[in-house]
């Protein structure tokens, strides 16, 4: 039996477009001679669709989607498809839509599949859309029998996994209807297909492979698991399909953050060469995906960068042009008197390595105007905070005035430190549409650098090795405020992705208990800048953002 795992990336709402590439693929696929060819969770109307699945239009209109792909295989020498959809529930009680993989045969629906286990944890919140399936059963294309699945109903196995979070395994619900209906005895190899919209963290594509691996292994089954690929806000999908065989040997694989159709034969598979693919690649992978999908499903094609001459925003710049072109990104230099000549230099000459326009406004009269306006106000006191959080403010007003003007999104810079501890300016830095960076510590902000490097100078050496500093008043580096990042960052990464109290964090790293009480203050005290950041790029398995909810009036004693 031939399969494609057609990898696409639908946009959420868009059923002309998704539609449009749904058949694309599918013709692809029919050229090649495939028997099915099988599509992402929710394909028809994009993932995650959030609240317009309470919209009855929008379930109306993917049901229409729907008919319109179902037709396409009307012809005889056309492909079964299997596609993930929205579909209205029509019980008395419970939710009013289901999440379902639905296969198409001779211009119908022939078979409906419905998702039973709904994750709502992290960034999943689906039992508050979904109506749970309460049974599933096999179905077959042709002569061959299939176990379909949708995404987290393979998520469950209790021989992989140390703790289940259901009291239900549907794969071993649809291995025991093969056992007891005796298919084996009929020739047929054991197929398990999942379809999968699974949001890309640092390392996933490795633990999804281990987990199906163990499926494959556990009931002697080939396994094909199709991903969604490309940016949904701040997610971000890797692709990464893959068949195994029997054996958890892994015979097809999809494209890493790319589209991509992998037909196989189950007669003959063919080993593949498996792609290698190391963290920092692949994050930086998952941050181009998500600027570029973030920034053109948005309807736009142009981006503004504040470039400080600083690691951060050199980095963003990088990543940018690699979305989007160098045509298509601005750089933006804004000194003031604390401002360093070198500082200016390297974004400068960052520009200049990166092919994108510079330009330069010195804000040091607007900053003496609004001190002027404030003076009667701020007489008397010392120069502090408020002085130093207006220059990024009007910083952020002036990227906006220009975003507005030229119809370019605004990137903020401030990376996944700094927005935990609030070392940055509400309203000022973290200005923007879209937090590329927000959830990379300082620390892999210099490997991500490196990385940008590899093959020949874009960041300026200076930038990489100079000490890190704001820049707002005169001397100043951020190890004034914070510990060094290399101590702050495993602290913080323990704190915020992992939830250990202060005493194991200081137990675990060895360092004083006092010093991760005052990281933990910090972490708690700005959740109330956090709450008003632009979308996280998600590249982590607990990022900033709808996957980590925590109030902001609170008095923590834990």
């Amino acid at each position: 039996m031939k399969i494609a795992l057609a990898q696409i990336n639908p946009t959420v709402g868009d059923f002309t477009g998704n539609t449009k590439k749904i058949l694309e693929f599918a013709n692809r696929a029919a050229e090649q001679k495939a028997d099915l060819v099988v599509f992402p969770e929710l394909s028809v109307c994009g993932y995650p669709p959030a609240d317009f699945l309470e919209k009855k239009a929008f379930v109306a209109r993917a049901e229409e989607a729907l008919d319109e792909i179902a037709a396409w295989t009307s012809a005889s020498n056309r492909p079964a498809l299997l596609v993930g959809c929205v579909m209205a529930a029509n019980g008395a009680i419970g939710k009013r839509v289901r999440n379902v993989a639905v296969l198409l045969k001779g211009g119908k629906r022939v078979f409906v599949q419905q998702k039973m286990l709904l994750p709502f944890y992290d960034v999943f919140d689906e039992q508050r859309y979904f109506e749970p399936a309460t049974s599933q059963s096999l179905t077959s294309v042709g002569e061959q029998p299939i176990a379909i699945t949708v995404c987290e109903d393979a998520w469950n196995d209790k021989n992989f996994w140390p703790r289940q979070l259901y009291s239900v395994d549907p794969v071993d619900t649809l291995m025991q209807q093969w056992q007891s209906q005796g298919i084996e005895l009929a020739g047929h190899p054991r197929i398990i297909v999942n379809i999968s919209a699974s949001p890309f963290w640092q390392g996933k594509p490795l633990v999804r492979q281990k987990m199906l691996a163990a499926i494959a292994e556990r009931h002697k089954a080939y396994v094909l698991m199709v991903n969604q690929v490309g940016g949904n806000d701040g997610l971000v999908f890797d692709g990464s399909s893959i068949m195994l065989s029997p054996t958890g040997e892994v015979i097809a694989r999809g494209a890493c953050f790319a589209e991509d159709l992998v037909v196989v034969d189950t007669d003959k598979p063919s080993r593949a060469v498996p792609v290698a693919c190391d963290d920092t690649a692949e994050i930086w992978q998952a941050m181009v995906v998500g600027t570029r999908d973030y920034v053109r499903k948005c309807g736009f094609s142009k981006v503004l960068v504040g470039l400080s001459g600083g690691i951060d925003s050199a980095l963003v710049a990088a990543i940018a042009v690699e979305a989007l072109g160098a045509e298509n990104v601005i750089g933006v230099g804004m000194p003031t008197e604390f401002s360093s000549l070198g500082s200016i230099e390297d974004a400068r000459s960052l520009a200049k390595n990166l092919g994108i326009r510079f330009e330069l406004l010195p804000i040091h009269d607007v900053f003496a105007q609004f001190q002027k306006v404030l003076e009667p106000l701020f007489k008397e006191t010392a120069f502090g905070l408020a002085e130093e959080n207006l220059q990024p403010r009007i910083r952020g007003t002036l990227l906006m005035a220009l975003s507005n003007k030229f119809g370019a999104l605004v990137l903020t810079t401030g990376n996944k430190s700094e927005m935990a501890v609030g070392y940055c300016t509400l309203y000022g830095d973290m200005v923007g549409a879209l937090a590329v960076i927000g959830d990379v510590y300082k620390t892999r902000v210099y490997a991500l650098s490196r990385y940008v490097n590899r093959q020949r100078e874009i960041i300026p050496r200076n930038t990489l090795e100079k000490p890190p500093s704001a820049e707002l008043r005169p001397g100043q580096l951020d190890t004034d405020s914070l510990p060094p990042y290399e101590v702050l960052d495993p602290i913080l990464e323990a704190y915020v992705e992992r939830y250990l109290s202060a005493e194991q964090i200081a137990q675990e790293q060895n360092v004083d208990v006092t010093l991760v009480r005052s990281v933990q203050k910090l972490v708690e005290q700005s959740e109330y800048k956090r709450q008003q950041a632009a979308p996280v790029l998600k590249v982590t398995q607990k990022s900033f953002g709808t996957g980590r909810r925590f109030p902001i009036a609170v008095k923590v004693q834990v």
